[in-house]
């Protein structure tokens, strides 16, 4: 069932979207405007499959959720995998430069 807070977050999501891919300036106090509303509700919304399908919907609701998060649950909807795997390609290739780096040239 929508409440009315999900209604709102729904509102507020598709807005930010469309001030995000906006081919004109968009006037930064409209934007700063719904970014507050949407972090109010944001806060107000219960972690249900309602605002989860929401944060799927809305990249950019998304992000602006998990930096709201942050503190308390680090990136909490980025995909670990894709980073761990990241850190471990840049640790390996680290690792080869200083290992070429000590080689003797010739």
């Amino acid at each position: 069932m929508y409440t009315t807070v999900t209604k709102n977050l729904v509102t507020l999501a598709r807005m930010l979207e469309r001030l995000d891919r906006s081919a004109v300036a968009v006037d930064p106090q409209q934007y700063r405007g719904v970014v507050e509303h949407l972090s109010e509700v944001l806060r107000a919304m219960p972690d249900d499959a309602h605002l989860h399908a929401v944060l799927d919907a809305s990249p950019s609701t998304a992000e602006l959720y998990e930096n709201l998060q942050y503190q308390h649950a680090g990136l909490c909807r980025s995909p670990l995998e894709p980073g761990l795997n990241a850190e471990l390609a840049a640790r390996a290739a680290i690792e080869a430069a200083r290992h070429s780096a000590s080689q003797p040239k010739h």
